[in-house]
Formats: C-alpha cells, structure tokens, sequence
C-alpha cells in the first residue's frame, strides 16, 4: 500500500505542476492526497482524524476563499513586501517599465511556446527595400574608401556625404509623408550591416539618425507643429541631427546629469517676455555633433517660480536646439579609435529656448527618461547588432578565403588545426549573431520595444564580434597588422571597443541590465507584485497583491518540479514541435528554461533586495537567460532557411555551444550562491544527474571552418548581404578572385609541382617555373596565363602596403 500511495502522491504532484495548477488546484490536490492517507490508517483515533480534518479544511478555507485570504494573508504579507522592497529611483522605475516583454517572458516562463516561436513569419524584405540595398547601398560602399576616410580625411569624403544625404539614408525611419524611406526594422538592420561591412565610419554616420535621436523622439512623442517643421529636414539631409545626453559626470549613470533649465521668461527672436528655459549643458561622446544642425538634448528641469504650476523640479525633460542658436557650441571633435565618425562635446551657458522647442510641448515635461528608454529599446535592437554583424561578416569571408591562398609548407594555413580553430570561432559566432540581429530586427517590425532583448543582442553581438575580429586577425598574422589601403580588418579590429562602450556600456548591461531589468520585466508575476506594493488604493493593492503573489507560488511550485523531473530524464519527456536534428535542442532549451525560473525565483526569495548588489550573481544568470535567447534565434533561423543539411555544422557548433555556456553559467551561480543550503537544494533540482554537456567537438569545429575555406552556398548564406566589390583592384574584391583562382589553378599547381619532382622543371622562382613548362610543353599558352594571372592575385592577396617615411609625417 505505502508504494502504491507513493506513486498516487507523485503522480498528483506531477500532474499539477506540467498542469501548471493554480492555488486551488494545489490545495485541492493536498486534500486529495491527505485524506485517503490518513483514513487508510487504522492507528489513527476518531479523534484524530477530525483533528487532521478540521485542519484541512482550515488550511482550504483560509488559502482557497479569496476574501479571507486577503485580509488574513495577503494584507500580512504585502505590508512585508512592502518593506523589504528595494528602494527603486525614479529613473530605475521608468527603465523597468519602458519597452515590452518578447520572446524573453516566453523563456523566463519556464515552458517557452515554441510552436509560436516558429510561427512567425519569415524574415524578409520588400521589394522597395531590397532595391534600395541592391542600388542605392551597393553604390555607397562602392565610393567607400576606408583608408582614405580614416587615415587621410578622418572624415567621409564629400561626395559620400552628399549620396548619404541625397539618397535618404538619413531618413530611413521617417514616414514616406515626410519624405523618409519609412523603411522597416529588418531593412535598417540590413542597410547598416552592409555598410558596415565596408566601413565603420559610413555605418556609425548611417545609424546615428535612425536610432535613438531627434527623428526617432519626435515621431514618438513630437506634437504635429513639430513634426511638419523637422521631419522632412531630417529625411533629405538638409538638418543633420545628433542627440546629447552622455556628460562627464553622467554616463552610465545617465539619470545624475548635472545639466540643467530653469523655466522663466526671455527675449526671443526679436520678442519680449517670452516663456522658455535657459539651459546650461556639458555633453561629450556625442555622435554628429561637430556638424549637426539640429541638437537634442536631456536635462533635468527647475521652476523655481512656479510659472508652470507649484512643483519645482520637473525632472528630465527633451527638447531640441538649432545649433544657430546664440550659445550653443558644437564643432570641436573626440578622436575614438581612430574612427572618423564625427563625434564630439557640446556645450551651452545660459542658452534661452521657447517652451515649443521642448519635445512634445509641456505635456512631455518631465517624462524624458521614459521616452528615451523606450526609443532606446527599438534602437538598441537594431544597430549595434546589425554594425557589429557586418564587420563579423567581413571578417569571416576575408579570414576564410586568406585561409585557403595564403600557404606555408606547401599547405593552405587555413587547414592548420590551431588556425582551424579560429575559423571555427568565427564562423560559428557569425551564425549566432546573425540570427540574433534577424529575429530581434523582426520583433521590432511585429510592434514590440524589445527592453531586455535589445540588452542581450547588443551586448552579445559586440562581444562576439569583437571575438570575430581577434581570431579574423590571428588567421591574417602579419596581413593583419600593417595598415593601409589594402588592410580590411584593422581599422575593425581599433574600433571594436567602441560597439562595446556605447549606448550602455557592456559590463554594465550584463551585470546590471539583462537580468536585473529581466527578473522584474520580463517575469510573469515580480512587475505586477511590485505595482501593487506601490499602489495608493490599499484595497485595490492587495486584490492585485493577492493574485500575483499566490499565481508565483503556483508559478514556482510547477518549475520545481519540472526541472527536477527533466533533469532527472535529460528532457526526453518533454514534446517539442520539431523532429531531429534539432528536436533534442528544443528539449535542452524547455529544460534550461525551467530550471532558470525555478533559480530566478529562489534567487529573490532568498537573498531579496540584496540580489540587486549581487551583480556578479545577477551577470551569470542573465548569461543563462542571454545563452537561451540566441539558442532560440539560431533554431528560428535553422527553420527558416529551410533545415539545410550543409548548414548542419553551424546549427551544432551555435546549440552545442550556447547549451555548455548555460550550464557553465549554472555552475558559477550555484559555486558562488551565499546561501550554501539554497545552493545545494538548486544544484539537486538542476543538475540531479550531474553535469555532462560539453563544447563542440573538434569534428564539428571542422566542418565549420571547412565551409569558410572554399566557395559554397552554406558560405554565402553565413556573409549574406555584404559589400563584395567586383574590382580585383580592391583589396577584398581580388581576394574573392584569388579563392577562385586559386581552387581552379590547383590541377595545374599539382601537374607543376609533380614536374619539379621528377626534375623537368629546374626554376626556383614560380613565375620562372610557369614559362619553362610552357616551353616544354607541360601547359599551354592559356594555362600559362591562368597560373600567370593566379601568381599576380596571390601575390596582391599576400603582400602588405609600405610607405616612405616622409608619406607617414606627412599626414602626422
């Protein structure tokens, strides 16, 4: 009986949790398990049996009748909450609610629908948008000369200016009404990878007006009067915009700005006691600023005389400032790495402006850190992912092609096992990132303001190019190294840092944002407890108190003991929508994404407001949540290219590794846990079977680097929608001729070298060597001049620029 009662008991509890049961359900469940037990046992009196049974039904009343759960329970515990909730700035505040909840609150749910994942449509182009890549984009990168713009100019050339303006690469997010491109998210992302694959510089000046900026805000949060004044300026270049909010003393801490206006009356373009704000700012890293025209900036404002009502500060408040106007100084330049992209400080002292330059009018007063957050969602999504994959793209097409030229011992250095390890590196990374930046481009475009993702995506995507760019120089050696007109990779591998530094920088968004925003934004119940510990309306607070708290014990309970179990059976159990080869992934990802609830949870329960000091802590859980998110874009990805068997290598290299650093970033979790007790409860529910994922194999390392080195579809696919220019007298342009010179010269090559074997050949030099096996007949005039042609591309491939010293002292 007592085996039989422990099966029942099991199967109850597994039941309510895959049920995903309510508190009823689970209060229902322990009476049904209670009472056959304790009626089955005859040592136990009348008495005692009423005992256990007043009880339940107690514990039912008490738990299951919401009226008397509230005010006995609820109320109790929201006025501990309350206390114990960590003090939350303002800032903070509007940081957590601003964006909305993706693809992350699916897996922050512990039981991702990927069935809806899967849905969504393919990512794709119009056909406008396509034929403005295919023309309009292809003849910028074409005018594109890197050297010539970072070490010559420091700047774009003026005809590059001008198409960028012309062509309305600067309005790409401005409605056609405007006379913008109103281009969608996924042609942004494509334009700035493409241009990025070319030049860093082209794609900063390209993404800077339609990401975070005065285009974005005013067609957020601008009234009509300045919409109809700015927008179609903006959209033909003739206003060139930049955005200041980042000071000396506020950067990362962007809330502390010092920058302040104070509301009072002024003389304005001729007229007297007009009502406005005198600002006085100190901006640095500002991108555009040295030429824009028009100016937006964040402040805090004052009202010291109540002209608009009895409130004196305001709080951080937008507006836009001609660059015309009398105090404001732009101009002067920052130098970063030497990129060209203009950047630089802004300054004003005293600066009056009418309140119609306050973005969205004084309604907006006060609300600017919400707006920049929320613009900052959509922007954040878009460029520093679709920069740092175009340069990785780059990267990966050049390093693979050097990889099969370039030889030493008579081998291509490409099939070196330690430069085969770099190739796989890149190759493999490029794939994540690349799926990453398409289905965050996409959530964009389906309405959302993707918060926590576009935290990941940018964070994981400069890292992972910076890792590209690293390996993409170890595979190049002294290529890689020797600036000048024919060096593509290292003005890339200078300006790495900058990716990582802007618009949060990358330490900070791990330790801080991904998960700290994620475990309030993107949990089911945490946001809806913490606004109801804030609501006024005491009553109305612990109703919705009350639901929250309750549904995330239910929510806790259930990823309990689904980790336990998928643990237990390596998540063979769970039903996914696909078949092999990804099916096991899908069940991976189910597993980790339950286990990671289940520790989220444990996490605040245990250690409370003290998790938000605990930012190592927080930094590998958000890695686990990072780890799932690009898992899944790589699956979605796998799916919409149609399950290729030749890109197999790189689906197994992107699952495979990302699942090793989820389990990784468990094990450092659980190492460093404070509470040792809760550590080892976690480490039983997660790892009841031990930990036995590892990284990709050497084998699969192979077949990822082996689709780099040579001409392919799976090749093509990895660096789509880069610049390749057709000109062998451009540096990556001969370098692709060279791959393909190289590949079909090698029946010729090995006639050559079999000659020289047997002695018919007795030339050292090669090109030597080609005439006197011409001469003997070995190969004829064509082939001749096919090796010929093959020697000279090689040799341009391989060969690194040299100056006379008075060209370098010249241009110091």
């Amino acid at each position: 009986m007592s085996i039989f009662m422990a099966v029942v008991v099991i199967a109850v509890v597994l039941g309510l949790a895959f049920f995903r049961a309510s508190i009823w359900g689970w209060l229902i469940g322990m009476v049904a398990l209670v009472v056959p037990i304790v009626a089955l046992d005859s040592r136990l009196s009348d008495e005692a049996l009423q005992a256990i049974y007043i009880t339940l039904a107690a514990i039912v009343a008490l738990f299951g009748i919401p009226a008397l759960r509230r005010l006995l329970i609820s109320s109790f515990i929201l006025g501990i909450f309350r206390k114990i909730l960590p003090q939350v700035s303002q800032t903070e505040q509007e940081a957590l609610d601003a964006g909305t909840v993706g693809w992350d609150g699916e897996l922050f749910s512990g039981n991702p629908h990927w069935k809806q994942l899967l849905a969504l449509p393919k990512t794709g182009l119009s056909d406008e948008e396509q034929a403005f890549l295919d023309n309009e984009v292809e003849q910028l990168c074409a005018m594109l000369d890197d050297w010539d713009i970072t070490h010559k100019r420091q700047d774009l050339s003026p005809e590059a200016w001008q198409f960028i303006k012309d062509k309305g690469f600067f309005g790409m997010i401005i409605p056609k009404e405007y006379g913008g491109l109103e281009f969608s998210a996924q042609a942004q992302s494509a334009v700035i990878t493409k241009v990025a694959s070319r030049s860093g510089t082209a794609a900063v000046t390209v993404m800077v007006p339609n990401s975070l900026g005065p285009a974005e805000l005013l067609l957020h949060y601008g009234t009509q009067e300045q919409k109809d004044k700015y927008l179609r300026g903006l959209a033909s270049g003739k206003e060139v915009p930049c955005f200041a909010l980042t000071g000396p003393f506020a950067g990362s801490d962007a809330g502390a700005i010092p920058d302040q206006g104070v509301v009072c009356y002024g003389d304005f373009n001729g007229h007297k006691n007009v009502l406005g704000v005198c600002l006085t700012w100190e901006k640095r890293y500002i991108t555009l600023a040295p030429v824009a025209t028009l100016l937006g900036l964040a402040f805090k404002l004052y009202d010291p005389q109540n002209l608009l009502g009895a409130e004196v500060s305001r709080g951080i408040t937008l507006a836009l400032v001609p660059t015309d106007t009398p105090g404001v100084e732009v101009g002067r330049r920052h130098f970063p790495l030497n990129s060209a992209f203009l950047n630089g400080p802004t300054t004003g002292n005293n600066v009056f402006i009418p309140m119609e330059y306050i973005i969205g009018g004084t309604m907006r007063i006060g609300h600017g850190w919400r707006m920049l957050m929320d613009c900052l969602a959509a922007g954040r999504s878009i460029s520093l992912p679709a920069s740092a994959t175009g340069g990785s793209k780059m990267a990966a097409r050049t390093s693979g092609a050097y990889g099969r030229v370039r030889k030493q011992f008579h081998v291509p250095v490409g099939k070196f096992e330690g430069v085969e390890e770099a190739l796989t590196r890149i190759g493999g990374n490029l794939y994540v990132m690349d799926a990453a930046r398409t289905m965050t481009a996409q959530a964009v475009d389906l309405g959302g303001k993707p918060s926590v993702i576009s935290a990941i995506v940018k964070y994981h995507c400069t890292e992972r190019g910076r890792v590209v760019i690293n390996d993409a120089m170890d595979v190049h050696g002294g290529k890689g190294i020797c600036l000048g007109p024919d060096n593509y990779l290292a003005r890339a591998y200078q300006q790495a840092p900058i990716g990582i530094t802007v618009e949060g920088a990358n330490i900070l968004t791990r330790s801080l944002i991904i998960f700290g925003q994620g475990a309030v934004r993107s949990h089911p119940y945490v946001l809806k407890e913490i606004h109801a510990a804030h609501d006024q309306d005491n009553k109305r607070a612990v109703r919705e108190f009350d639901e929250a708290f309750f549904g995330h014990i239910s929510f806790t309970l259930s990823n309990a003991v689904r980790s336990l179990l998928y643990g237990l059976t390596g998540g063979l159990i769970i039903g996914v929508p696909t078949e092999q080869p990804t099916k096991r992934y899908y069940q991976a990802l189910t597993r980790y994404s339950a286990a990671f609830a289940f520790a989220a949870d444990v996490s605040m329960l245990v250690l409370g407001g003290g998790l938000k000091r605990k930012e190592k802590l927080s930094a590998r859980l958000g890695d686990v949540l990072s780890q799932m998110y690009l898992c899944s874009a790589v699956l979605k990805r796998f799916e919409d290219d149609g399950r290729l068997e030749e890109d197999l290598p790189l689906l197994h290299w992107g699952m495979q590794d990302g699942l090793y650093r989820i389990q990784t970033a468990f094990d450092s979790v659980l190492q460093n846990f404070p509470n040792r007790i809760a550590a080892l409860v976690l480490r039983a529910m997660i790892f009841p079977l031990g930990q036995w994922r590892q990284p990709p194999d050497d084998r699969i390392g192979h077949q990822v680097a082996s689709l780099l080195l040579k001409p392919g579809a799976a090749r093509d696919r990895l660096t789509a929608g880069m610049f390749i220019s057709p000109d062998e007298k451009d540096a990556v342009g001969a370098l692709e001729a060279a791959l393909a010179s190289t590949l079909a010269c090698e029946p010729l090559q090995a006639e050559l070298e079999k000659a020289r074997k047997e002695g018919k050949i007795k030339a050292r030099e090669e090109l030597q060597q080609i005439a006197e096996a011409r001469e003997l007949g070995l190969i004829d005039a064509e082939q001749a001049l096919q090796l010929e042609r093959d020697y000279a591309l090689r040799r341009k491939v391989i060969m690194v620029d040299d100056f006379a010293p008075e060209q370098l002292r010249s241009n110091g």
